[in-house]
């Protein structure tokens, strides 16, 4: 079933075109992830699929299914401040909304009985209950659960988080996305990716997340000098048959410069031959190896060798700090000490106290015990995930040139600031540009060459991948691969992360840093591990628990066979009494799923049936 055609559909910004003539079919069950550099039109592209935009040209045609209902992510979401969490994301026009929002009301006011037993009798009379427990779960799974607090206190992250709920709830046909893992920690992004990789889930989305692509998009779309690319499969399928291409054109390139050669001596040795019709087949040849020439240039022009400062023997060193805001521990008695070309990498859900150890770190803030000690010669560079407040009406080029005219690069080398923007995407048309008139991933790659150009020796970046596209998230990763100074990421970009450190600072809440050898990936399966170990512990606790409350009996008057049978009634009971237990407290999770309380109630079910039918032939049996 098709629910979107885009057919001939061109878009531009002023005078500079997005894209022009695309076509594009999208059928009930795709996923697909969009990629594109910042600034070429990829949320002008989400905007017109989603109805947001139309297209420019009489031959355009767009053609949505009318009967399916779209979920569309904007990058800034908009809800009226004085709305509570719970209110702003639901909807009042369904009747279960409206129930769950009465028996919410009713809870927070239990002396009027009546109120709540009215609450109560129109959830079970619209079967309302796991509606609820779905609202609060997927609440509670993204970090929000105060429900009673106005949208006007959120910071952007958390409202960015609570839209994403909203749509979610709401179940629609078609999900159009635009960065949907900003803001998420990784239990969030995991717990998303599971959720969006159901069967009957369609999608549309951008994202920066290169492992998010590949768990979940059946087929990628790249738009690049104005035109779609489809690649069918996932992200890796997509870098094998983009590099296929990309050997194809180099191979093409190489071929036309040959012939252009070729074509050239000709028509120098051909007088006769210099007609109008002679000269349009080598200006053809010309046009044609100008656009080889920009692919050609487009692969080098990221490259980055900026000089850092020296190093010396004293880096940061870390005596037992710790740091407190009231009753709220955030860093307790954590040392280390720094040392040369280190790489680590800093991860924990959010609100853990990721940025401000940062800052004690830097010098911003001082700890309450302890103390922090920086070397001499450390120069740092820091990306902050808030950016930097810039004037609107100053052009791109002026914003480096107020830090340097000229960049050292190594072995004496020079680069000007208009060639260090090169380097990052920026041509020279675009430096010209004012703020005011940059897209948020070109505004981020701005703020990261300001940083960069510093020529830091101990680089921290806290949450570089935001808003940045993919492309110029590899190119960083290869500076960053080959940087010589120390080197701190914050981000909950798993690809980023373990592509650059082997080395984990882990906050785990409460004050506690975990100090954990390996990368991400290796982290998150022992994490698993200890979590699965702990739970069989739990169990079998519960069990020797259970066991030894249940009534005994010395089994006289009995048969052999009858007091092995109560023996086995008893393990049996004490088993199940467990499980039941594990079922009731997993209710109580707010992880839980609705597909999951269906199938534990069945379960639970089942096991109070077994549990009766047993402890009424114990009985039976010890009497």
């Amino acid at each position: 079933m098709n629910f979107l055609t885009l057919e001939n559909v061109s878009r531009s910004y002023g005078e500079k075109l997005l894209f022009k003539g695309i076509n594009l079919h999208i059928d009930k069950g795709q996923k697909i992830g969009l990629i594109a550099k910042n600034g070429t039109g990829k949320t002008t592209l989400m905007r017109v699929i989603a109805g947001k935009e139309g297209s420019e040209g009489e031959n355009a045609k767009i053609t949505l299914r009318k009967d399916i209902r779209i979920g569309w992510l904007d990058q800034e979401p908009d809800f009226h401040p004085q709305m509570d969490v719970l209110s702003a994301v639901l909807d009042d026009a369904n009747p279960m909304v409206r129930a769950v929002k009465q028996y919410e009301k009713a809870l927070a006011n239990p002396d009027d009985s009546d109120k709540l037993q009215e609450a109560m009798a129109l959830m079970d009379e619209l079967n309302a209950w796991s509606f609820e427990a779905q609202v609060k779960e997927m609440l509670f799974q993204f970090k929000m659960d105060q429900l009673d607090v106005t949208v006007g206190t959120l910071s952007g992250g958390q409202k960015k988080r609570l839209a994403l709920v909203k749509i979610l709830l709401s179940e629609p046909d078609f999900l159009i996305l635009d960065e949907p893992t900003n803001h998420l920690d990784i239990e969030m992004i995991e717990w998303l990716e599971e959720y969006l990789s159901q069967p009957n889930i369609t999608l549309f989305m951008v994202t920066h997340d290169r492992y998010f692509l590949e768990n979940v998009c059946d087929s990628i779309i790249e738009l690049e000098d104005g035109q779609l690319w489809r690649y069918s499969g996932s992200y890796s399928d997509y870098l094998e048959k983009k590099a296929l291409k990309e050997e194809v054109e180099a191979t093409t390139y190489e071929r036309r410069k040959k012939l252009l050669k070729t074509e050239l001596d000709w028509v120098r040795k051909s007088p006769a031959a210099r007609t109008s019709k002679a000269k349009a087949r080598v200006d053809s040849y010309f046009d044609r190896k100008e656009a080889n020439d920009a692919l050609k240039q487009q692969k080098d022009e990221m490259s980055i060798q900026i000089k850092e400062n020296r190093l010396g023997s004293k880096i940061v060193e870390l005596h037992n700090i710790s740091k407190s805001y009231g009753s709220k521990k955030i860093i307790e008695g954590f040392s280390y000490k720094f040392k040369r070309k280190e790489r680590i990498g800093i991860v924990g859900p959010n609100g853990t106290g990721k940025s401000t150890f940062l800052q004690l770190m830097t010098q911003a803030l001082v700890p309450d015990t302890g103390k922090v000690v920086v070397g001499d010669t450390i120069v740092f560079g820091h990306y902050r995930q808030e950016g930097i407040q810039l004037t609107e009406d100053k052009r791109v080029i002026d914003v480096v040139r107020d830090i340097a005219e000229v960049i050292p690069l190594e072995k004496g080398k020079e680069l000007t600031a208009a060639q260090l923007l090169e380097r990052f995407l920026f041509s020279r048309p675009q430096q010209q540009v004012y703020l005011s008139q940059l897209s948020g991933g070109e505004r981020r790659r701005l703020y990261l060459i300001t940083v960069l150009m510093r020529n830091p020796n101990f680089l921290i970046l806290d949450e570089p991948t935001n808003d940045l596209d993919v492309m110029t998230l590899q190119v960083l990763e290869d500076f960053l691969e080959e940087y010589p100074g120390c080197l701190i990421v914050v981000t909950h970009d798993r690809y980023f992360m373990d592509k650059l450190v082997e080395h984990l600072f882990v906050f785990e809440g409460n004050g506690q840093i975990r100090d954990f050898l390996g990368t991400h990936v290796e982290y998150r399966m022992v994490k698993k591990r200890e979590e699965e170990q702990r739970k069989k512990a739990e169990s079998e606790q519960q069990a020797l628990a259970s066991a030894a409350k249940a009534p005994s009996t010395n089994g006289a008057g009995l048969t052999n066979t009858e007091r092995n049978e109560l023996k086995k009634l008893e393990r049996e009971i004490a088993q199940a009494e467990a499980r039941k237990k594990e079922i009731m407290e997993r209710f109580n999770a707010p992880d839980i799923t609705p597909d999951e309380i269906s199938k534990l109630s069945g379960e639970l079910g089942t096991l109070q049936d077994t549990l009766e039918t047993k402890e009424l032939r114990w009985l039976e049996l010890s009497m």
